[in-house]
């Protein structure tokens, strides 16, 4: 992964802060993105302390100006854009099915869904250029399986699958790649916000089979897999980091949690 250019949506924190790091290590050109400068400039000063040329791009994935800016500005720095990885997300807000509302709704899909297909749609025609390129989006064992309490982010990430699904074979023609990663239970803020007590935390964490929470280094490195050479007969594909849990085999019952209260 010497010297290519890596694109990171949703970096500043968590897998997507992992993810940076886990490049770095090998020798990447890296840009990061997110909404919050303090954040994104720690981050970088980080990054170029380990060596490599970083930059922090501030942009809203649900903006497309924001989203074609990001990706003209990353090819204009580095002359190329090598590796993308789609990470912004929301939790949004917790609850059943009779208590969502249409504005809860926009708010997960238009950051989960939209700020996907804004990034893939300038992504791969600046990869279709060069003829070459690799897409990992981040989508989670959500995108698998349903969980009873958090039908609006299950839906999300359902559709995520379905994009990199389209994408892929969209994208093979011009030596483009796309991959979706579906993490599990994993140890960041989006988590402890979601879950909201220590109770539904360790609910969640009792319904994984490895019975532990995940790192964000973990899925860091399976999303290095993915868009290193080493994954070059590798599209169209979702690669679970979930400790077991979409096998349903220590499966979350409806009682066993309140995601309502959580909210």
């Amino acid at each position: 992964m010497r010297n290519q250019v890596v694109l990171i949506t949703g970096a500043l924190t968590g897998i997507g802060h992992a993810t940076a790091v886990a490049f770095a290590e090998e020798s990447a050109k890296i840009v990061v993105s997110g909404r919050h400068e303090d954040r994104g400039e720690q981050l970088v000063e980080k990054l170029r302390g380990l060596g490599v040329e970083a930059e922090f791009i501030k942009a809203d994935v649900r903006s497309e100006e924001d989203v074609k800016a990001l990706i003209d500005k990353t090819v204009q720095r580095f002359g190329r854009l090598d590796v993308a990885v789609n990470n912004a997300g929301t939790e949004g807000k917790a609850g059943p099915i009779v208590d969502q509302t249409a504005e809860a709704f926009s708010q997960v899909f238009s950051t989960n869904v939209l700020g996907v297909l804004l990034c893939l749609k300038y992504e791969m025609r600046a990869m279709r250029e060069q003829k070459a390129g690799s897409i990992v989006n981040l989508s989670s064992v959500a995108g698998l399986r349903g969980f009873p309490g958090a039908s609006v982010y299950v839906a999300s990430k359902h559709a995520v699958e379905g994009l990199t699904k389209v994408a892929a074979l969209e994208g093979v023609e011009f030596g483009i790649r796309v991959n979706s990663v579906a993490p599990g239970p994993i140890d960041t803020e989006m988590f402890s916000r979601f879950t909201g007590t220590p109770e539904n935390r360790a609910a969640l964490i009792g319904g994984v089979p490895m019975n532990r929470i995940g790192k964000p280094e973990e899925v860091a490195a399976v999303i290095r897999f993915l868009a290193s050479p080493q994954a070059a007969y590798i599209t169209g594909a979702s690669f679970a980091v979930d400790g077991g849990a979409g096998l349903g085999a220590a499966e979350q019952k409806p009682g066993d949690m309140n995601l309502k209260k959580a909210a």
